[in-house]
């Protein structure tokens, strides 16, 4: 662990969001309280595995159980699988408001067994994120609601959708990514083009690197530098991202032609519809071919042929055809997604009141 510039004490860890894996095991966990990434070796106790089918219903009830608290105080962030032993990691924040604890817990697939990841006397790395919102920043982040709670807004075709509205701060990183010793942050700024994409080297002892984003928003029917990424997913070897923002454009951004300070225009290939925010989203091969699966608030998971997305022109007026072909899954309330192995997708599934972890395989998709 000295290669990636990882000291042994304890991190000042004030909130749990996104999560991934990066080198040798290495968990990257972003707190946006502190606006700053951190950089875990979270002493996985298994070895290299195989990856087979995983279930646990009422994740949440399992999780409040071993915290000792109730499942409604168990507020599941994010999960990230490991790449070696297939131990499933969650990202907590156990209670609510100002009083919440950031909790980090592991999860045996062979078992269920859940063990919690210690955030005391570890071996670990952090770096601000560059160009974070400040604590007092008065613009505020939005996002839809997954359980019904916040502002309801009734849209013009009928469905009532839910605002969930907070601090700009809270928006510093809304998803991240480990590509071949560069760690890709996505999230907002204190620019007045506040939506942007970080290249932090790894080990966090390179400059940080920092370019706006523009995109077309079919919905919204113009160009946008405010709205953030919400997830996407490494692309191309490495070489661009597939990148999904609320209501609800995919964009490919190419990485190679981002420049530090400077700003770049993605090419938006597909608008999934209005009133609609992307959760989460992976990439799986099946038959030889890649495919991108996009977990949504207000609809089935959306699967595209990648291949469509390469040849797909961009969009840049408001009207039809909406981009790229895709193919509605049936399966509803997933709410964030990882690769369980090549055969599998691991899908963190509500109904409402409680949460479910389940395989999705990859052949049935």
């Amino acid at each position: 662990m000295n290669d990636y510039g990882l000291r042994a004490g304890t991190p000042d860890v004030r909130s749990v969001g996104p999560i991934a894996f990066g080198p040798a095991g290495i968990l990257f966990v972003a707190d946006n309280a502190a606006a700053k990434v951190f950089a875990i070796d979270v002493a996985d106790p298994g070895g290299e595995a195989g990856a087979d089918s995983f279930e646990l219903e009422d994740v949440d009830a399992h999780v409040g159980s071993f915290l000792g608290c109730d499942a409604s105080d168990v507020l599941i962030q994010d999960l990230a699988v490991h790449p070696g032993s297939h131990n499933i990691y969650l990202s907590v924040q156990r209670g609510r408001g100002d009083t919440s604890q950031p909790v980090l817990v592991r999860i045996d697939p062979d078992d269920g067994a859940i063990t919690d990841v210690p955030l005391d006397d570890v071996r670990f790395a952090e770096v601000a994120v560059p160009h974070a919102p400040a604590d007092d920043d008065q613009r505020v982040n939005v996002t839809l609601s997954i359980d019904a709670e916040g502002e309801e807004l009734q849209l013009p075709d009928g469905r009532t959708i839910h605002l969930s509205r907070g601090p700009m701060r809270t928006g510093t990183v809304t998803d991240l990514a480990y590509v071949a010793g560069v760690l890709l942050v996505a999230g907002l700024s204190n620019e007045e083009f506040s939506s942007r994409l970080r290249r932090i080297p790894f080990p966090f002892d390179g400059e940080p690197a920092d370019t706006g984003l523009e995109i077309y928003h079919v919905s919204h029917g113009k160009w946008e530098t405010e709205a953030p990424i919400r997830a996407f997913v490494p692309y191309d070897e490495g070489r661009s991202i597939l990148a999904g923002y609320t209501c609800t454009p995919v964009v490919h951004i190419p990485l190679t032609q981002l420049t530090p300070g400077g700003r770049i225009v993605g090419r938006t290939v597909a608008e999934l519809g209005f009133g609609n925010q992307p959760l989460d989203m992976v990439s799986f091969v099946r038959d030889g071919r890649e495919h991108l699966l996009v977990a949504n608030s207000s609809h089935g998971l959306v699967k595209i042929d990648c291949a469509d997305i390469d040849g797909q022109e961009p969009l840049t007026e408001p009207t039809e055809p909406i981009g790229v072909p895709r193919a509605k899954e049936q399966l509803t309330g997933v709410i964030r997604l990882d690769n369980l192995g090549p055969d599998y997708v691991l899908a963190l599934r509500t109904d409402g009141s409680r949460r479910h972890l389940l395989s999705l395989k990859v052949d049935s998709l």
